[in-house]
Formats: structure tokens, C-alpha cells, sequence
């Protein structure tokens, strides 16, 4: 299971605001190419991304499914990424004093992936996510959607028109068997306390 953190300058709901924002998939996300279509439920649990993946011309169309939502501190997804199979990532954030620390881990959980020795896939997966992680931090630390500071609420719209997208209602799935429940967090929500993985 690969993980990565990274510490971003600005608020976890900021964060969850680009997250909320299914177009800006393929900003974020190395390996996705375009987006096709986003379901207009997302990002609760059961909603798709139709997006796809790999360089033009050669542009695979797959899907990724929100399995939890619950900003800001949690959101879930079950990414698929024919041929190479499906991956169950998890995104979390947590309140630092100079903006949150922000956690990527992804494991693979179907396809050719996993026939791979797991050092050697947990490896490749930890290079793409730290790249995933700046390109996550350059949109919700630059304002995407609203962004950290004068940023808007749902449905209203800042002074360039761009409209905040709205927050679906908080949602939780069963926990992955590989990551613990919510319950088990190592940090209290709403309390601002720091985990052993954000020192």
C-alpha cells in the first residue's frame, strides 16, 4: 500500500472544494487525460467520473466511483484505470498550523497490478501520488472553486464567475478492510490534533 502527505498552505475545505469539483479530475490526477462526464450527484458514495486515461491518440474511457465523502476530513474512491486494473485510494486531511496536511493511499485491488511484487507497485504508485499531491496542492492553495482565502460558498459566484461547487451531504461507506475505520482514526475529528503520520 503506497502513502503520501503532503503539507499544503491551506484550509482542509479548500482542498475538499477541488475534490468536490469532478472536471477538475484530470487536473489533479496524473494518468487521467480528459473528462467525458461526471455524474451530477458527485461526489456522494455511487456517483462516477467517465474520464480517460493514457496520451492522445491512445485514450483508454474508464470510470471512477466515490465510495465516501466526507469532507473535509475523508473521500474515497474506487479507480479504475483498464488495462492496468483498479485501485482503491483514500484522501485525507487534517488541520495544521500552517494550512492541513493532506494523505494519499492507494492500493491496487484488481487487475495486472496486483500480480506485480507489492514493493515494486507501492513504489510507482508513491511516485505518481507525490505528484498527484503538488498538482493537488497547486489548485486548492491557488483558489480553485473558491480556494482557501475569499473563497465562496456553494453555489455562489466569486468575482470571475466561477461558481463553488456544492457539498453533497456527508456519506460514509464501510471502511476498506485495509484502512482502519473512522472510529479508529489516528486524530480527533474537529479537534485539530495531529497524528504520528503528520509530525
Amino acid at each position: 500500500m503506497a502513502r503520501n502527505r503532503r503539507l499544503m498552505r491551506c484550509t482542509p475545505e479548500a482542498v475538499f472544494r477541488v475534490l468536490a469539483d469532478g472536471w477538475l479530475y484530470p487536473v489533479w490526477v496524473v494518468g487521467a487525460s480528459r473528462m467525458r462526464d461526471v455524474d451530477a450527484h458527485w461526489p456522494a458514495p455511487g456517483a462516477r467520473l467517465r474520464h480517460s486515461v493514457g496520451v492522445w491518440p491512445m485514450l483508454i474511457d474508464d470510470t471512477t466511483s466515490s465510495i465516501a465523502w466526507d469532507p473535509p476530513q475523508r473521500m474515497g474512491l474506487q479507480a479504475r484505470g483498464w488495462p492496468v486494473g483498479e485501485a482503491r485510494v483514500w484522501i485525507e486531511a487534517v488541520p495544521h498550523p500552517e494550512g492541513c496536511m493532506v494523505r494519499i493511499t492507494e492500493r491496487a485491488t484488481r487487475g495486472p497490478a496486483r500480480m506485480l511484487p507489492r514493493v515494486l507497485t507501492d513504489a510507482l504508485l508513491a511516485r505518481r501520488n507525490a505528484e498527484t499531491l503538488r498538482r493537488l496542492a497547486a489548485l486548492a492553495e491557488g483558489g480553485a472553486r473558491g480556494g482557501a482565502a475569499g473563497g465562496t460558498t456553494a453555489g455562489e459566484a466569486d468575482a470571475s464567475g466561477a461558481v463553488a461547487a456544492p457539498e453533497a451531504p456527508p456519506s460514509r461507506a464501510p471502511a476498506d478492510p485495509g484502512e482502519s475505520s473512522g472510529a479508529a482514526w489516528p486524530f480527533a475529528r474537529g479537534s485539530g490534533t495531529m497524528s504520528a503520520w503528520d509530525t
